[in-house]
């Protein structure tokens, strides 16, 4: 009785009881979404460009520069095998009635985007950003959910996901219901309007190193260093960091920062396109310009990242990438 006792105080303490008894799940409700012109327009300008949805449920075309998605294949869905995780998939978005997502109600897909829920009740992956898409606001989430209706149907079946265990049981407490409304976002300035953007569009997600665990590393918010890659396809590149920071992009202006965006190239270096930059470049001039100026109120953090150099031990991100000893440990 005594271990029974310290056992599940320690399931408790530890991991919690969301890995045994299932994620938290709202249930599904019948609303739809009006489908407007102006949501329509609006969701294709987020779901193309801004959250870039389309690189990861798409098959993409690694013969081109930029990485755009195969033609016919908008939505269509693919494996994440090329960023090393051949066991999810990226599920099939169109309206195809045997392999997409044809038979969805909205709040099926509205539940997912926010609250990392699939359509079958089960907790995603969350290298689909639910996390991030939380923030979205309500009349966002609508758009978005117009335009992957409005998909043209796309035949393409996808192995189902099939994540390792225990991941598969410990992202059980990852997703969270959202019960009433999210409001619009303070969209008043430059900076306010760039830092919303840069949560629909995942900055963080790779330019912010994250431990073994995949949490954030405290204090290094932007700071670049985690490592990416797109199969056989593209040699491995590390996020840059994208702080002010003499080590950061402290000699990017506005116009810089918008060409960079737009052509994949700082001056005469190009960066690699596993950086989707042929997806965000379809943002507008305002969009990446709101962008810029939010990451210049990020607080500098002293982190040498040059994928110029061979990948090497970091002291500071634990993450081995170019220049990495060139970092000294914290402390």
């Amino acid at each position: 009785m005594v271990f029974v006792v310290l056992l599940l105080a320690g399931i408790t303490a530890t991991i919690g009881w969301r890995p045994v008894i299932g994620p938290k799940v709202r249930p599904l409700t019948d609303r739809r979404f009006d489908p407007t012109p102006a949501r329509l327009q609006r969701g294709e300008y987020v779901v193309r460009s801004v959250s870039g949805c389309l690189f990861c449920h798409s098959e993409l075309d690694t013969s081109a520069e930029g990485l755009p998605v195969k033609a016919g294949m908008a939505g269509s869905g693919r494996t994440i095998a090329a960023e090393d995780m051949p066991w999810l998939t990226a599920a099939n978005l169109t309206s195809d009635s045997e392999t997409g997502a044809a038979t969805w109600t909205d709040d099926m897909i509205a539940r997912s985007i926010r609250e990392g829920i699939g359509h079958d009740g089960r907790a995603l992956f969350p290298f689909m950003p639910y996390l991030n898409y939380r923030h979205m606001s309500d009349e966002d989430l609508a758009a978005v959910v117009t335009y992957i209706r409005s998909l043209p149907p796309v035949r393409h079946a996808n192995p189902q996901t099939a994540i390792p265990f225990p991941v598969n049981r410990l992202i059980n407490a990852a997703p969270q219901p959202i019960e009433g409304a999210v409001a619009a976002p303070d969209l008043s300035t430059p900076e306010k309007r760039g830092e919303y953007l840069t949560i629909l569009a995942s900055c963080a997600d790779c330019h912010s190193p994250r431990n073994d665990k995949g949490d954030y590393l405290a204090g290094m918010d932007f700071a670049g260093g985690n490592v990416l890659k797109y199969g056989d396809a593209r040699p491995p590149r590390a996020a840059a960091n994208l702080t002010p920071s003499p080590n950061g992009i402290p000699y990017y202006n506005e116009d810089l920062f918008v060409e960079t965006m737009r052509t994949g190239r700082v001056r005469d270096r190009q960066i690699s396109d596993v950086m989707p930059w042929g997806h965000y470049r379809g943002m507008t001039d305002d969009d990446l310009k709101a962008i810029f100026a939010f990451l210049k109120t990020l607080k500098p953090v002293d982190h040498y990242v040059d994928n110029s150099l061979p990948a090497t031990a970091c002291g500071k991100c634990n993450i081995p990438h170019g220049g990495g000893e060139r970092n000294k440990k914290k402390g």
